[in-house]
């Protein structure tokens, strides 16, 4: 099979998920687009000599503007966007009318739920929609799904993930790897869960608790964050009793930006001191950045656990995948580059070979059961896995 694919942004996520593509898409061309074209070109330059092809062609483009977007969209099989998601709508659009299978790396539900809504056009079109690839939502909440799949009759799914430095530095502990501006993003107002069966809003930075993972990594703090659950509150809503997700950090941080959070330094709106006007959170992203940006190279972990509860031949069980991934020396990529872009790539390309259903296809329902299996083990990625079962009653 000889498959064209488009990536939209040229920075650390989508040059991995090109990548992934030229390594495992069955690719012949792979056009890779940023606003920068020397970006793009220095993107495709790698992809290309770490794989000894020249199938990754750098190019520039602004996806702002539709009259360049859909001509450039079409002839490829799918595109990803890994631009910010404020885009998404208009690329969702344009890959419709380029009749391109588009998956995006998200970060917003309600744009999310918004791309969704054309589903019956995408469907007209021949192609898939996958909004919400990625680590966190993506990855994550396919190994949740994955754990459902290992009992008969799941109740309750818990998620856990972050990315981390792999030796933390005090005072931080923590390295940026994204815009620091969706760091913040993602610490705001509430997260989608599932409790009682419906859809349920929780605070960030709530619920504190702690999980252990093997050294030398040891006991993490996880807090509830925004976003991670994509749509999957709505999915299973009345089909799970509960179903959460919450952000990993080294012990420390929540009480850091719990602190930050109160002085106000997260508000988007604009104020005055002594008569000068600024924006908190810019300050804030300003400050921050350059105290936990790394310089290269990042040596990174990405932490995935979740855990399915509910019953498994009658009796209460539950089943635990614990997946970790690191900075690989001989690409280059990071844990998290590796996990995102990867992901991303993985619903590409299945959406390319039509193993997914046309039209809207929520990202917790695009990646199961033994195709699942099968795309991680073709990246080398190994899941731990436990399934505990509660002795019958007597």
């Amino acid at each position: 099979m000889s498959l064209k694919y488009a990536v939209l942004g040229a920075g650390k996520q989508g040059v991995a998920a090109a990548y992934d593509l030229a390594r495992l898409g069955d690719a012949i061309e792979i056009r890779l687009f940023d606003l920068d074209g020397e970006a793009a070109l220095q993107g495709a330059d790698k992809v290309n000599k770490l794989l000894q092809t020249q199938v990754v062609q750098g190019k520039a483009i602004n996806v702002d503007h539709p009259s360049v977007l859909v001509p450039a969209l079409r002839g490829v099989h799918s595109t990803i966007s890994a631009v910010p998601y404020k885009y998404n709508l208009q690329i969702t659009e344009a890959a419709i009318e380029a009749r391109s299978n588009i998956c995006d790396l998200g970060g917003h539900t309600e744009t999310t739920r918004q791309q969704l809504a054309f589903g019956d056009k995408a469907k007209e079109a021949g192609i898939s929609i996958t909004p919400d690839c990625g680590m966190g939502p993506g990855m994550n909440i396919s190994m949740g799904i994955r754990a459902m799949d290992y009992l008969d009759e799941p109740e309750d799914v818990y998620i856990w993930d972050g990315g981390l430095p792999q030796k933390p530095e005090p005072p931080w502990n923590y390295h940026l790897t994204f815009n620091a501006n969706g760091l913040i993003n993602e610490y705001c107002g509430d997260a989608w869960f599932i409790r009682g069966g419906q859809p349920t809003q929780v605070p960030c930075l709530t619920e504190v608790e702690l999980q252990d993972f093997p050294q030398p990594l040891g006991m993490m703090e996880a807090a509830v964050t925004s976003g991670g659950l994509s749509t999957a509150p709505w999915t299973f809503k009345d089909k799970l009793r509960r179903l959460e997700n919450k952000t990993l950090r080294y012990p420390g941080h929540w009480d850091q930006f719990k602190a930050f959070q109160s002085l106000g330094l997260f508000d988007p709106t604009q104020t005055q001191i002594n008569g000068h006007s600024f924006i908190p959170r810019d300050l804030l992203s300003a400050m921050l950045t350059p105290k936990i940006t790394p310089e290269p190279p990042v040596y990174d972990v990405c932490l995935i656990r979740t855990q399915a509860v509910g019953r498994l031949n009658g009796s209460h069980s539950a089943c635990t995948l614990d997946f970790i991934e690191t900075y690989d020396d001989k690409t280059g990529f990071t844990a998290m580059e590796q996990i995102t872009g990867w992901h991303a790539s993985i619903i590409a390309i299945i959406a390319a070979q039509d193993k997914l259903p046309k039209g809207a296809v929520p990202v917790e329902l695009a990646l199961r059961g033994k195709m699942f299996d099968q795309e991680i083990t073709r990246r080398g990625w190994e899941l731990k896995r436990e399934i505990f079962t509660s002795p019958a009653s007597p």
